[in-house]
């Protein structure tokens, strides 16, 4: 059963199956891989209640082709997972926004005889699995900007983009080149300009990509848990583990 299917607001997860080697690869060298695991189950369950959390909006989850029984058991049934069409993130998005901004039917007040029909445009927005700490605030302003834009932007601070969002399929808004990279943000605002597309924005963030990321997040969910809460209890029980690793290293009480 899908959430809200009705809606002309969809809020859609880009996110992978957690596999090690597959997500969050570049937290490795802080985390084991078994770890990184671990940590991103937390990363899009949280993000997954953040979704939920919002009043009429359908949820759902694009993914890989190979990634969706899995993502589906995790999920739960009131969360619709596709398949994109391609590979890689720039396939991901143009999947989105291919899929979900299709024009859908809302019935007119139903006393009418002639039960006729307003077609509108439902506003779609891609959002990243790991910031499941975004204020939701920020996504219901995100929805309320699309309204009056072509484009949505969420930016990150490193160069990138942490949501996107469309009222219509652009087939060439998305290049893989520079894709995860310092200049997406910078590619995508150019193509919006040669498509002449308006945009709005929300709020810069972060999401968790390397260790100060990591160490940033945990020391947010120190002070206001129950902004994500599962992610919080394992920060803690990580950040716990390393207290006394670190401990052992210095007394040379280590054990095999």
């Amino acid at each position: 059963m899908e959430r809200s299917p009705g809606s002309d607001r969809v809020l859609v997860i880009m996110a992978k199956a957690p596999r090690p080697g597959a997500v969050k690869t570049r937290l490795t060298p802080t985390l084991s891989p078994e770890a990184v695991t671990e940590f991103y189950c937390c990363l899009l369950d949280d993000t997954l209640a953040l979704a939920r959390s919002l009043g009429d909006v359908e949820v759902a989850i694009m993914c890989p082709d190979s990634d969706v029984k899995e993502l589906a058991r995790l999920a739960g049934n009131e969360v619709n997972v596709v398949a994109q069409k391609g590979e890689g993130l720039a396939a991901g998005l143009t999947s989105v926004f291919a899929h979900f901004t299709a024009y859908y039917q809302k019935e007119d007040h139903p006393q009418k005889e002639d039960h006729r029909r307003d077609v509108h445009k439902r506003r779609s927005i891609a959002f990243n699995s790991d910031s499941p700490h975004l204020p939701r605030s920020v996504l219901e302003g995100a929805f309320e900007t699309l309204a009056a834009h072509d484009i949505v932007v969420g930016p990150t601070h490193d160069g990138g983009y942490y949501l996107v969002g469309a009222k219509a399929s652009h087939p060439t808004l998305f290049a893989s080149r520079g894709m995860g990279t310092s200049s997406a943000l910078e590619r995508l605002l150019a193509r919006t300009r040669t498509l002449e597309l308006s945009v709005g924005f929300v709020d810069p963030f972060y999401d968790i990509d390397v260790a100060d990321d990591l160490n940033r997040l945990a020391a947010e969910l120190r002070l206001a848990p129950a902004r994500a809460p599962r992610t919080a209890a394992w920060l803690q029980e990580w950040e716990l583990a390393a207290g006394q690793s670190w401990t052992r290293s210095r007394t040379g009480t280590g054990e095999l």
